[in-house]
């Protein structure tokens, strides 16, 4: 069980509470956690190191309430859970498997072979890719730009021309834009554009736009 400590600062003030890092961040994530398992200290703290806690007024001004585990879990919510440094190392180290293993799969030297992933790691490394805490298919393009500095790679990607109705392109914009390469908004509010997507994303691609356009953007598959 790792311990850490959430905190948030509102109006000039920290807000302060020891916790337990894995149901926190589930709590935080909203996938699942319980406050009372998370919480190590049976009080708010201004200060966790130095002791100093928070009063009943200072936290009814604040938050609302000064019930306890309802402060608590707002502070876990909307504050900052301290990550430790082997935590941050872990999750850096998955980004970075996760990044190889879309190579190995999806990306050939220029005489069609595929390359290792000692290799792709090691390429990783040498052209100082910086792996970002977010999906590895926002950045897949931007880390095959790097890695062609080392090595000589290529990945297929797929040029689709899409059309989405009006009605859904507040949500659909955001799951498209990354890969846009160009766009026409209609006089009906309609959604034209042209994207390029990695071949080996493509059907993630399609289940994540169809999940927010409940099947009703148009889909085709342009000849390069």
């Amino acid at each position: 069980m790792a311990q850490t400590t959430a905190r948030v600062t509102k109006k000039g003030k920290h807000y302060e509470v020891l916790v337990d890092l894995d149901e926190a961040l589930k709590i935080k994530k909203g996938t699942g956690g319980s406050v009372n398992n998370a919480v190590l200290t049976g009080a708010i703290f201004h200060n966790l190191k130095s002791g100093e806690m928070a009063s009943d007024d200072d936290m009814m001004n604040v938050f609302g309430t000064s019930v306890f585990e309802e402060v608590a879990e707002k502070i876990i919510k909307s504050g900052e859970i301290e990550l430790p440094l082997d935590y941050k190392r872990e999750e850096l180290d998955k980004k970075y498997k996760q990044v190889v293993d879309f190579i190995v799969k999806n990306a050939v030297s220029p005489s069609g072979l595929p390359y290792t992933p000692d290799r792709i790691m090691k390429a990783l490394h040498e052209a100082h890719v910086n792996v970002k805490n977010k999906p590895i298919d926002s950045q897949v393009e931007e880390i095959i730009d790097a890695l062609r500095n080392i090595l000589p790679i290529r990945i297929e990607m797929k040029r689709i021309k899409l059309h989405i109705p009006a009605s859904h392109t507040g949500k659909a914009y955001g799951i498209v834009n990354e890969y846009k390469q160009s766009e026409e908004w209609l006089s009906n509010g309609d959604l034209s554009m042209i994207v390029s997507v990695p071949a080996g994303l493509i059907m993630d691609f399609y289940d994540k736009l169809n999940g927010v356009t409940h099947g009703s953007a148009l889909a085709e598959e342009l000849k390069k």
